[in-house]
């Protein structure tokens, strides 16, 4: 009999703890996770799942609304009308058919839930505060999967109804006529996309001197163009929200990034804080193994998803998902917690961060892999070669012209030597389906020269990509 309970304890059960355990089953090891609050963690309870419902549910109603685009079709409404109700109740039932579905299918694999507050307590060692009192449980592998939380800086104060994350949002409680959106990442950008469809004005606050500073400056541009100047949002750009103080109205003082002055005072309904997440490391055991998470909280790990100490590889001991600071995507975590298990199992595999895509679902989306041009700028500096890029617009796309939704481009970025490509951003319907082409294509590191050869069924917007690749510069004919 093995001198431990499991092979494998996993502390955690969003998306990158529920991946670790099918495939930690899959590969025969005995497997239990503990999670204390709801099972999926963020992604299914109050991120991805959510915000992806309300997200499709206000998007048809931007759309019905649109005469414009519905007469250029041939179709004339008299009217859209919805009920938020009923929109927040399909966000809040959709959480719970997959909450569901992912605590079955761990069932279903004879993988035990352990119901309360893990932490580590020494090596190999967890205990789990539960209802009925403290539990050790002895593991051969542990592998740490907290997730985060949101972002609040300092001088916001947070109500949870006039003011509020990203948390609160997704349940739709309310509609605040006026809001005011802190930050212009892809949280802010997708509620931007939910409340301009619903009917509520915004104010945008971005403390970094461009809107979207994380998108490619190409797709930053357009998306400026197609998804904040022909609604009602109204932005500000270097300027930081000081102070948020919730009521009726909010009170939201900002200040200038450069000068520190104050330079306006708005009143609105609400305020959505979209700052960010931090990792949700605290009180999990670590100081017991001698992991120091630094003063940004994260615990770090190398790309087999072991979790270092003064550098190196603790045995034993793993962490994926947002807690370890690298991507904070949940399909990045439930790849990290897969590269983890294959390592348990002796199979050396390390993560791939510039193969996995990423998606704003804003109306139109936005998706992205591999570099921005100014990272690929940066590499190509530090390594000693060019690169070169190239666009294609959806307004040529046979596809785009049925559907009469023709704003977006694709870009590639290469090498210049040997065509390798490093990175790919899609702005356009249906971005976040197409970038997985291009994931794939990075992940074998192929070459667009050999990319511009296969063939794309027609019309289908997948020749947005085929486009840009067969624009490639060609390869000198041989002699």
């Amino acid at each position: 009999m093995s001198q431990f309970d499991y092979d494998l304890v996993i502390i955690g059960a969003g998306v990158g703890g529920h991946g670790a355990a099918l495939h930690a089953v899959k590969c025969g090891l005995k497997t239990a996770i503990i999670e204390a609050a709801d099972m999926g963690g963020t992604c299914v309870n109050r991120g991805c799942i959510p915000s992806k419902a309300l997200l499709a549910a206000s998007g048809k109603v931007r759309e019905l609304n649109d005469t414009k685009h519905l007469e250029s079709i041939g179709i004339d409404l008299g009217g859209v009308t919805f009920q938020r109700e009923a929109i927040a109740n399909h966000a809040s039932n959709l959480v719970n058919k997959i909450q569901s579905d992912l605590t079955n299918s761990l069932k279903r694999l004879k993988v035990d839930i352990i119901r309360g507050w893990g932490k580590l307590a020494a090596s190999q060692k967890v205990v789990v505060a539960t209802e009925n009192g403290e539990k050790t449980i002895t593991a051969r592998d542990i592998m740490l999967c907290p997730g985060s939380i949101p972002f609040v800086p300092p001088g916001i104060q947070v109500d949870n109804q006039t003011v509020f994350t990203s948390d609160n949002a997704v349940r739709l409680e309310w509609l605040p006529q006026w809001i005011a959106i802190i930050g212009s990442g892809y949280i802010g950008l997708e509620f931007a996309d939910v409340y301009t469809a619903l009917g509520s004005e915004i104010t945008m606050i971005e403390a970094l001197p461009n809107l979207m500073p994380t998108f490619d400056p190409d797709i930053a541009k357009i998306a400026e163009r197609v998804l904040i100047k022909p609604r009602d949002i109204e932005t500000y750009a270097g300027v930081f929200a000081t102070k948020v103080i919730p009521g009726k109205p909010v009170v939201v003082e900002l200040t200038d990034a450069k000068t520190k002055e104050i330079i306006d005072v708005l009143e609105v309904d609400a305020c959505l804080v979209a700052t960010g997440r931090i990792p949700a490391t605290k009180n999990m055991g670590l100081e017991s193994v001698g992991i120091d998470t630094g003063k940004r909280g994260f615990i770090p790990v190398d790309d087999r998803m072991a979790v270092l100490k003064d550098g190196k590889p603790v045995e034993h001991l793993w962490a994926v998902g947002d807690a370890t600071g690298k991507m904070m995507l949940a399909h990045a975590a439930s790849a990290q917690g897969v590269v983890a298990v294959e390592n348990i199992c002796n199979r050396e595999k390390n993560i791939d961060y510039r193969s996995i895509p990423a998606a704003a679902f804003t109306h139109p989306e936005i998706s992205y892999v591999g570099l921005s041009e100014p990272q690929a700028k940066e590499l190509a500096e530090k390594e000693g070669f060019k690169i070169a890029t190239v666009k294609s617009y959806f307004k040529g796309n046979s596809k785009a012209l049925a559907e009469g939704e023709t704003e977006g481009l694709a870009k590639v970025i290469y090498r210049k030597d040997t065509g390798e490509l490093l990175g790919v951003h899609i702005i356009g319907i249906h971005a976040s389906d197409l970038i997985q082409e291009a994931a794939n294509a990075i992940a074998t590191r192929s070459s667009v020269h050999n990319l511009a050869f296969n063939v794309h069924a027609h019309p289908t917007l997948s020749e947005v990509l085929d486009e840009a690749f067969k624009r490639t510069e060609t390869v000198p004919m041989k002699k």
